[in-house]
Parts: C-alpha cells; structure tokens; sequence
C-alpha cells in the first residue's frame, strides 16, 4: 500500500520513495538539554514515534539517528546571546556537563513513560567535535564560509536560491531586528557555523582558529552525515526549526556537497493550552511529570495527540485529559473482553475486520491521519461478537498506537488507613477552600506512596 506524506520541501502530498527499498533512514532533530522538556516537546517526538511505527507496520526496517545538543544553540535561536547550556549551568550553579547528563535522563525518562521507540542512533554533539571542525573546513574549502575576527560564517550568497524550505522572504527575518547585527557578516542572513570563544568561555575546543565551539546548526549536518550518508529519506522536527535550524542544515549540506540531505521534511505543529501559547508568564507550561502527579498514565497525553493530525495545532486542557483517560480505559476494556471473548465470527464479520484493517493502513498511510485512523480502532473495539480474533486485530493496531492496550486493569488494593484519614483531612480542606493545605496533605499522601486526583466527582487515588 501506498505511503503519502505533506513534504515541507515542496509543500505537496507526495508518494513516500525510499532511497532503499528495505530500509528507511530518518533524522530527528532532539533536545537541547539544558531545562526540562515540556509536553509540547514532547508532542513532537509522538509524532516521530507514530512515524517509525508506521513504517514497521509497513514493513520497513529502521534507521533512525537524533541528536542531544549540550552544545551550541544560542538563546535566540540565531547567532546572538549565551549558549543556553551555559546560561543554565550558571543559574542552577552546575557544570553544563552536570546539566546535560540530568536533563539527558530527565527527557529519556519521558520517552519511556510515553513508550516511544527509541532511535537506533543516539549522538552527542559535543561527541563530535572532530566531525563538525571537519565539515567546517570542508565548506571553507568550497568557498561557502568565511572568517571574522569572532566567527566562521556560512555566506548565503554562494548558494542558488537561501531560503528554499520555509520560503519566507528574507527582508521578512532580518537578523539584528532586536539587536545589533555583526558589521564583519558579508550579509545579516550569513549565520555562525563556528564561535570564537572568549577567554572565560565555559565551553570550548582547540581549532584552527583557536579556542572555540560550534554554531547550533552545524551538528545536525555532520552527524546526519556521519550515520544516514549526503542523502537520507526524512528529516522531522517542530515547526519552529523551518526557518532557522533546518534551512541552515540544508545550506551548509549544499555547501559541503551540494544536495539537500533530505528527500521529505516533515514537521509537527505547536501545543497550545486553554487556547494559549505555553509561557512561563502565563503559568501554564506542564512537563510529562506534571500530568503524572495528577494521577494520569502518560498514555492518555499519547492518545490525547491523536485527536488531531500532527500537523494541527492541538490545544490541550486537562478537561480533554480527564475524557481521554476514560478512552484509553474503554479501549483496554474492550481489549480484554475479546481477548477473554469465546464467540465465533462467521464470514460476514471477518470480511468487516479485514475492511476495518485495510481502512487504518490507509489512514495512517495517508501522512499519518491518526483521527481518522483512531475512528477505526473504535469500530473494532465495539465489535458486537467478543472474539480473539478481534483482540489479536486491537493488538496490530496498537503497534502503530503506542498505548499499550493490553495493559490490564489495575486491582484496586486496600487503603491504610492513614490514607484515608489524610483523605478525609484533604477533603475538608478542600470544602473550606485551604488550598495550601490541600496541597500539603497530598504531599503527605505521596510520601505513603499513593497519587491523588481531583476530578469533578471528587478525588480520585492510585498507588
């Protein structure tokens, strides 16, 4: 069956043409790993989860590389301010080193919650080092960087057409619109491929042009290089990596050896929450460990980015949480009630399961149209005949879903009673509106081990 995906590159539907027929070679853009990792994130990397699971279902085999930056990008996303390891190395008076590895973990954790698949490749920047000075050299080489007395920039003005992903037109993304731009850059579009360090620069690395560190873009170039080759089949990443990260990445491999890396750009769009951009001001902006303190299984956030295409914006609240949770129940109810099921399906069922089936292929062959793919998923659920056939068909779709649908039920266990006087204690708090000792007494009850949630029917504990 035919594979379709939304091309960023050419803004057209197009048929999916691996390179090799047996084997496709991904590029993910990961983490920069100097602060937590919102669920926004966290949305993006669900995406390229259903993606790879797509591709199995459809009997290829995986090549998937993606990056940790501990390195190199800037606070402006642009050439401008500290490197946001740096800055956050001070502020929480750590090493970057420390910060890396903590919030390295921190995210990994939350692609196990999320049951993500993880990539075949996992690469450092400040691993390769060596690969991006070399990269850099390659492109002075060419005639496609030059030197300032801080920088090596990439010149945009060797290049046939800059920007060819986003298209925006340049006079739209001056840099230096908030602050000054470099006077030794030829032009204010050339960006930094290496940075000359100042003397007390936490991060730097001997060069030919003395201490110094990458720019942001420059490792995805080198190492997409080093482990998928000058030409790979998808690049993904957030939309907000369009017009600065990945334009550049496909500059700088124009500039090195005059292709574009990769043949299908595809990029999730943003998170909002209540209908609003997610900022510290505002107060809203949730971590996957946020949504478990709650009392929510990380899966109801993974089926909860279903409800829309990735390439829709998804708003979230916890109301659509609370109603989700009780899908994801449902479906593993159902799940198990055909897998305990002993009715016989007769011809006309089976033709309908194998239509349902054919169905889901072709949605989520349909540049991963997971909403229209889930309706399916429900159709099947329903099935009036409980049956192992059923069970056994809920279980391949789930190889694409993520979800773990045949997670058995947990056994409610006896409460101390501790708990439930500190219940009790919390529910009278509650009722007298004492929120701060509301929130110590569920403090209290985590500490024994157990996770409160307040719902609109009341609360609700889990162990």
């Amino acid at each position: 069956m035919e594979i379709y995906f939304i091309n960023t590159l050419t803004r057209e539907k197009e048929i999916f043409k691996p390179i090799n027929s047996d084997e496709v070679r991904i590029y993910s853009c990961g983490p920069t790993v100097y602060k937590d990792a919102t669920i926004g994130n966290m949305r993006t990397n669900i995406f390229q989860d259903v993606l790879r699971r797509m591709l199995e279902y459809n009997g290829y085999k995986i090549k998937q590389a993606m990056n940790i930056t501990d390195v190199g990008h800037l606070v402006s996303d642009a050439d401008e301010g500290e490197d946001k390891m740096i800055k956050s190395a001070r502020e929480e008076h750590k090493e970057p080193k420390e910060i890396a590895e903590y919030y390295t973990k921190l995210f990994f954790n939350d692609l196990e919650d999320l049951n993500i698949e993880m990539p075949e490749i996992v690469c450092k920047a400040t691993d390769h080092i060596q690969d991006m000075l070399l990269y850099v050299q390659e492109l002075i080489k060419n005639g496609y960087a030059y030197e300032t007395s801080t920088a090596i920039y990439f010149d945009i003005s060797k290049l046939d057409k800059y920007p060819i992903l986003s298209n925006h037109n340049l006079e739209e993304q001056k840099a230096g619109a908030r602050v000054e731009v470099d006077k030794e850059k030829r032009s204010p579009y050339d960006f930094a491929l290496w940075i000359k360090a100042p003397e007390n620069h936490l991060m730097k690395w001997d060069s030919p042009w003395g201490p110094s560190y990458p720019g942001w873009h420059i490792e995805c170039s080198a190492m997409g290089q080093k482990y998928l080759g000058e030409q790979f089949d998808i690049h993904t990443g957030g939309i907000d990596l369009i017009p600065t990260h990945h334009e550049n990445e496909i500059a700088q491999s124009k500039g090195k050896c005059g292709k574009i890396p990769a043949n299908y750009w595809l990029h999730g769009e943003y998170l909002l929450i209540d209908g609003r951009k997610m900022s510290k001001s505002l107060g809203n902006v949730y971590l996957m460990k946020d949504i478990k303190e709650r009392g929510y299984d990380p899966l109801v956030y993974k089926l909860l980015c279903y409800s829309c295409h990735y390439k829709t914006t998804l708003n979230f609240t916890w109301e659509g949480m609370e109603a989700t949770a009780k899908s994801l129940e449902r479906l593993r109810n159902s799940y198990q009630q055909h897998l305990n099921g002993t009715e016989t399906l007769d011809n006309d069922d089976k033709n309908r399961l194998v239509d349902l089936e054919e169905k889901f292929h072709k949605a989520i062959n349909d540049d991963m149209n997971m909403p229209l793919a889930l309706s399916y998923v429900w159709e099947v659920a329903k099935f009036d005949k409980k049956s192992k056939e059923v069970a056994e068909l809920l279980y391949k779709f789930d190889s694409v879903l993520g979800i773990k649908i045949d997670k058995p039920k947990e056994q409610n266990q006896e409460i101390p009673e501790e708990v439930l006087e500190l219940l009790e204690q919390r529910k009278l708090a509650r009722a007298e509106k004492d929120w701060e000792k509301s929130d110590a007494l569920r403090d209290k009850i985590k500490e024994l081990g157990y996770e409160v949630k307040d719902t609109k029917d009341g609360m609700e504990i889990s162990q």
